[in-house]
């Protein structure tokens, strides 16, 4: 069977494209067992206007979400367009990241396995597999559980702390992961909470990790001159396939 040449809901237009994208991502979520309901945060910057953000407005189940139905808001926490509004957290988290950090899309979630993983002490993602050692050094540490966000200074902390790195552990808490488009934010949520997985029914073993060298690492992050299929070819494509599933057993997250 040929793979589609695009999928029904991308859109011409950016804004439209960015809402429909930003709903898949949620129902995605649901999908995947990465939400906790109706808590958590995923935000975008609308295209166009830098310091606005698309969000899931509070109280809507994650599964519920519509294209149509995402809210437009400012560092301010005002809702710019739409009903309903911005959760606390979300504002005072997401919106200095997007800002300081310049990530075009930011998701936070307090997902199982990556959960479970930031509950140990030593709680670092280790190069044990081939699809962890592409998040070797690619991961900010905030070893100090700083409590529920209640003003912008705790999203400038975690800008801070994140530096030039797309993900931060958050210890006691979850993990937060941005990216330049939905599809390659989305595609680095997913596979990190497979590694994570990996890593704790392995540690659960008792048995000692074999690790692969940081020059391994650095060759697995190192796409090869010849690779038919590029970086940003296959976020385009995972998250394409990952709609083209949501089209079969999600609908609607487009209107």
């Amino acid at each position: 069977m040929a793979l589609p040449t695009s999928n029904p809901a991308t859109s011409p237009d950016p804004v439209a494209q960015a809402r429909i994208h930003l709903a898949a991502a949620y129902r995605l979520a649901v999908l995947h067992e990465l939400e906790e309901g109706i808590d958590n945060h995923f935000t975008m910057v609308v295209p166009g206007h830098e310091d606005q953000y698309l969000v899931l407005p509070f109280g809507f189940h994650w599964s519920e979400a519509r294209a149509s139905e995402l809210v437009t808001f400012d560092e301010q926490g005002r809702t710019l367009q739409g009903d309903g509004v911005v959760e606390l957290s979300a504002q005072c988290i997401h919106a200095p990241i997007h800002r300081l950090t310049g990530a075009k899309v930011v998701l936070h979630t307090h997902q199982t396995w990556a959960t479970a993983l930031n509950m140990l002490k030593d709680n670092r993602l280790l190069p044990a597999s081939q699809t962890a050692a592409l998040f070797h050094g690619q991961i900010a540490y905030d070893d100090e559980y700083a409590g529920t966000a209640g003003t912008l200074s705790e999203g400038e902390r975690l800008a801070r702390l994140m530096r030039n790195k797309p993900i931060v552990f958050m210890r006691n808490h979850g993990v937060l992961v941005t990216g330049s488009t939905v599809a390659q934010a989305y595609r680095r949520l997913y596979r990190l909470e497979r590694v994570c997985r990996n890593q704790m029914l392995a540690l659960a073993t008792g048995r000692p990790l074999h690790l692969l060298t940081d020059e391994m690492a650095a060759q697995v992050q190192t796409p090869g001159a010849d690779d038919r299929h590029p970086r940003e070819l296959r976020e385009r494509l995972f998250f394409e396939a990952m709609m083209r599933v949501l089209d079969r057993e999600l609908p609607g997250y487009a209107d």
